[in-house]
């Protein structure tokens, strides 16, 4: 089975699979040592980590020359983060997502609404620019943000009927599966496991549970977005603020 197909293959309700993501070749190889079984990018820290914001800031070749440092350092399976698909139009998004192809890439994420907008695409559209990436036979985690924004209190079976047709649209567009983030309300999850024609992502966040609470929903990939990279920052402002405040970095003491 090659790398694809094999990546297809982890996307198990019930067994997920864990994405902790990254940001550039340095934290890949952190990760891969830490047991992962794939590697994934998150754009955020990927275009913070070049002082890019989040958004298809981040020139296209800059996001290709990462992950080509990327896959030189590891045998896992690489899947990055392009956010609308880095086109216009499908058959731009198409050759965009070839050029990852040919660098290494077996699969890509890919969002339903376009870089800096809040309105989402409607279905036909973004279906059509998912068949456009889906072409290029990576494996696409067609990515819709319906929940974005909206308060718990707010949830609505209506929202659940909205993600599950765009899940059906997306995989006769050829995705293979459906990234639904900003999500955390458990019985909403493990509704939209249950009705979506593709294997579900969930974004992971303090208080959504453990990768168990997870999995016995039905959710078959967990990711992190940004949080692996808002933490390594965080933590390392936290060494740089004691350092020339005088201090012994906290590191030195194990932390």
């Amino acid at each position: 089975m090659d790398k694809v197909g094999a990546f297809r293959a982890l996307h198990v309700p019930g067994d997920p699979l864990v994405l902790f993501n990254i940001w550039d070749a340095g934290s890949a190889k952190a990760v891969a040592d830490g047991g992962a079984k794939a590697i994934a990018t998150g754009s955020y820290g990927v275009a913070e980590a070049q002082g890019f914001k989040d958004g298809e800031t981040l020139p296209l070749e800059v996001v290709l020359e990462n992950l080509r440092r990327i896959v030189s350092i590891t045998e896992l399976p690489v899947t990055i983060d392009m956010e609308a698909g880095y086109g216009e139009t499908p058959d731009e998004v198409q050759v965009s997502v070839d050029r990852a192809r040919e660098i290494g890439a077996i699969g890509i994420n890919m969002e339903d609404r376009m870089p800096r907008k809040t309105a989402l695409l409607p279905v036909a559209e973004a279906a059509a620019r998912i068949a456009g990436a889906a072409r290029t036979g990576l494996h696409i985690n067609a990515r819709t943000d319906v929940y974005r924004g909206i308060d718990p209190a707010d949830y609505t079976p209506a929202l659940i009927d909205a993600v599950v047709d765009r899940g059906h649209a997306f995989a006769d567009a050829g995705a293979g599966s459906l990234f639904v983030p900003f999500l955390g309300d458990h019985p909403t999850i493990a509704s939209i496991c249950e009705r979506s024609p593709l294997p579900v992502n969930v974004l992971w966040g303090p208080g959504r549970g453990t990768m168990g609470d997870l999995a016995a929903l039905g959710v078959a990939r967990i990711s992190f977005g940004h949080g692996p990279w808002a933490a390594a920052m965080a933590w390392l402002g936290e060494q740089a603020s004691a350092v020339h405040a005088g201090c012994t970095p906290p590191y030195a003491d194990g932390r």
